[in-house]
């Protein structure tokens, strides 16, 4: 049967109109003649009471009984998304050929660049094991706590539900993690490497390159991007397939249900590892920017920094692992809210698997756009010099959304029936493409407006450089200006694609758009896990002493990274948004679907109520996570400062003592996963405290509120920290040396050369990028996951 229906789909794909609706799912009809569109469907074949329905009458029949659709389409239709799963984790297997192919330090004559790179690579695999030994035992909690809570309800088949949603809930959670787990091994192998390809072979001749530098730090990144994209497909695909054979195609809001917890576990991961690898990061990058930048004018990266090796540890579990679970959260749960908004509709349901896999389909296109721009990075776009680096990344952002754009296209002219009521809106194939372009468009324009706030090559980071003239008061002000400045065009954006898909799609249309924000997910994720990777690698080449031309091409690479990285996280901000008012749509479908409510009235006090507390609830945990990062940095320079005043060697360039490297990593571990708990308590209890003691009105206000909230702290938060980071690094690399050296003489030295990091404006900068650190890389990622994890709960 099944290789019959596959031969009928293989010989129809040329048809007019699509096969999916002309041979399998033909019931088209315009929704928007009738207003009562539910009583057009359920009259429109009388053939059901008769228990039979023909060849003729099946093109009337909107019904999904089994007796108008084929007994078993669903692996068919299943397989594209789990098929595009499968390349990505061809692809993977590609790259990691490809990376193998470049020399580690050994081969180049560098050992000591091996060695610390498997520091680091120790230091991080210990931090995750630890914490996932931690998440270990809340997973099996939780699962055991959403068994017995469904098994208590009256449904007949409530043993089977309660399974069903416990083993969805730890497949989400286990996926999640091991995104997180993958991305960090490949990106503590890929930073020695990066070193080596940007020394090169001195001994036999072979010069370093900036080009073998960018091919190995985005090949590993390119790992983490497809490897989060293909396992989130394959298990999203794999679970609904399982869940529609086990509940019938018939009962598809059931099916959604139990699909949900695939996307609470993968989010509920994604807070801890965002929250705790957060912490550890910013806890050793404060602590080596206060004692040893400020205080004992050593560089973050020199190897007599006792913080140095926690500090690139933590870009490893903060910037990749906890990225990697974060987005992997993202996609599980556009995913989801989309499928589950999509099943609302009789219109979809009538029209089969086809229509409602229309999600996944969007996301198994994307990877094959983005294994095909990945290219253009590697092999058709060689950097030469440092001016091209950042062009040679940005360019994947628009080569990949402008490859997508007609991909959707098809894909919904294809998948989607030509008119179907959801969500209270009449849509249709050209409105469902428009909403995926909204996001797909939007994203890359968030993306681009926070790199317009957040690099140094634009007039708002410079202004807060200049800033620092007057010293680190200054520099606070202009930085918290410029982060709230920075939010007010990326929130148009957003409210242009929420009116825009809504009002074209209803809740289905504003999924489709967070869908579309991650289509490109691969590409956005490989470019970003690129900056980490080019970090470690100066890092090591730092400690390594490597001559000064290594070090200038890996921080050329790492300046790009910065760049790129910012543009990743409003990519991120903007699908956790939309992902958010998503699932909340998803809640107030289902609440409309089980006869409650069915519109949130702001006018009713015990929403409004809501409203308040749910816009409070960004501040605090923000005043939460803050204060985590500073306990654990004091913590962290009292250390330091014990470690200098008990060797004074270390404070003498080039001298063969080390610091003590374990006790810091020590330090950031413990703190960052005893001060995990506390935040990811506020946001799993609070809409059930909230459900339970006040219902569900109450909880629509709460959403409501923390996500018009959170979304803002996010973009100020981040553009913030990250607009301090790089007024530093515009300042380090001499941009304002000659004003420096006007205004603080005593810093020329004897050649006349400035020593910048010497005055009194680096310092001032550097302040402002430690106060920074936990707002960009701690506090402002983290409000990404409350705005989700919320909603999904």
């Amino acid at each position: 049967m099944q290789i019959s229906l596959l031969i009928a789909a293989v010989a129809a794909v040329a048809a007019e109109p699509p096969w999916y609706q002309k041979t399998w799912y033909p019931y088209l009809f315009d929704c928007s003649d009738s207003a009562d569109w539910r009583d057009q469907y359920d009259s429109a074949c009388s053939a059901h009471s008769a228990n039979e329905c023909d060849v003729e009458t099946r093109s009337a029949c909107p019904q999904t009984c089994g007796l108008c659709t084929p007994s078993s389409p669903k692996m068919v239709i299943a397989t594209p998304p789990i098929m595009a799963a499968a390349v990505a984790f061809l692809f993977i297997a590609y790259l990691y050929v490809r990376i193998d192919a470049f020399p580690t330090g050994a081969e180049v004559g560098l050992a000591r660049v091996d060695e610390l790179s498997l520091k680091i690579k120790s230091g991080a695999r210990q931090f995750l094991e630890t914490e996932y030994a931690y998440l270990a035992v809340f997973v099996v909690g939780l699962a055991l706590t959403l068994f017995f809570l469904f098994y208590l309800t009256e449904d007949e088949n409530a043993y089977t539900i309660a399974l069903s949603v416990s083993l969805s809930f730890v497949t989400g959670a286990t996926l999640s993690a091991s995104a997180g787990w993958w991305g960090m091994m490949v990106a503590t192998d890929g930073n020695a490497k990066t070193t080596a390809a940007c020394a090169g072979d001195r001994a036999n001749g072979v010069p370093g390159s900036l080009n073998a530098g960018l091919n190995v730090a985005f090949s590993t990144g390119a790992v983490m991007g497809f490897a989060v994209v293909g396992l989130g497909l394959a298990g999203v695909s794999t679970a609904y397939v399982v869940l529609c054979s086990i509940y019938g195609d018939d009962d598809q809001a059931l099916v959604m249900q139990c699909l949900a917890g695939f996307g609470f576990g993968a989010s509920s991961i994604a807070l801890f590892a965002r929250v705790a690898g957060g912490i550890y990061t910013k806890a050793a990058d404060v602590g080596a920017d206060l004692v040893g930048k400020v205080e004992a004018g050593i560089d973050e990266d020199d190897p007599h920094n006792p913080a140095v090796i926690a500090d690139n540890v933590g870009d490893n579990v903060g910037d990749v692992a906890g990225m990697g679970s974060d987005l992997f959260g993202s996609f599980g749960e556009a995913s989801c809210a989309a499928m589950l908004v999509g099943a609302s509709s009789p219109g979809l349901v009538a029209a089969g698997w086809a229509a409602l896999m229309f999600p996944l389909t969007i996301s198994g296109a994307g990877i094959v756009v983005c294994l095909v721009t990945s290219f253009f990075a590697t092999n058709f776009c060689p950097v030469t010099r440092e001016a091209h680096i950042e062009g040679a990344l940005k360019l994947q952002l628009f080569v990949s959304a402008l490859l997508m754009t007609p991909v959707v296209w098809w894909l919904s002219s294809s998948f989607l029936p030509t008119s179907f009521a959801v969500s209270g809106a009449c849509a249709t194939p050209t409105g469902a493409f428009a909403c995926v372009a909204f996001g797909l468009w939007g994203g890359c324009a968030i993306g681009f407006i926070t790199e317009y706030y957040t690099s140094f090559s634009y007039r708002p980071v410079v202004e807060v450089s200049e800033s620092c003239r007057t010293g680190a008061a200054t520099n606070i002000i202009y930085g918290l200006a410029l982060g709230y400045k920075s939010a007010i065009v990326p929130v148009f954006v957003v409210a242009f694609i929420v009116f825009g898909a809504h009002s074209l799609a209803g809740f289905y249309g504003i999924s489709l758009a967070a869908l579309g924000m991650l289509a490109t997910l691969a590409t956005c994720l490989s470019i970003d896990v690129y900056g980490p990777v080019c970090d470690n690698a100066g890092g090591i080449a730092e400690m390594c002493e490597l001559h000064p031309s290594v070090r200038e091409k890996t921080d050329a690479l790492d300046a790009a990274g910065n760049t790129t990285a910012a543009i990743g996280k409003g990519f991120a901000i903007g699908s956790a948004c939309l992902v958010g008012l998503a699932l909340f749509g998803a809640f107030v479908t289902r609440l409309s679907a089980e006869g409650g409510i069915t519109t949130v009235d702001l006018l009713d006090p015990i929403t409004f109520a809501g409203l308040l507390v749910g816009a409070m609830l960004p501040y605090w945990f923000s005043a939460m996570t803050m204060k985590s990062v500073g306990m654990a940095a004091n913590a962290m320079v009292i250390e330091i400062k014990r470690q200098f005043d008990a060797n004074p060697n270390l404070l003498i360039p080039n001298h063969p003592d080390r610091p003590d490297y374990d006790t810091c990593i020590k330090i950031s571990t413990d703190a960052s996963l005893q001060e995990m708990i506390a935040p990811g308590a506020l946001v799993m209890l609070s809409p059930v405290l909230c459900g339970v003691c006040f219902g569900t009105r109450c909880v629509t206000g709460l959403l409501a509120g923390g996500i018009a909230s959170g979304i803002q702290m996010a973009i100020s938060s981040s553009n913030t920290g990250g607009a301090w980071d790089n007024a530093k690094k515009y300042i380090s690399k001499g941009a304002m040396d000659e004003l420096i050296g006007q205004l603080e003489p005593e810093t020329v030295d004897g050649t006349g050369k400035v020593q910048t990091k010497k005055s009194q404006i680096f310092k001032a900068a550097v302040t402002g990028d430690t106060v920074g650190d936990p707002l960009k890389d701690t506090s402002g990622p983290a409000l990404n996951i409350l705005m989700k994890l919320m909603a999904i709960i």
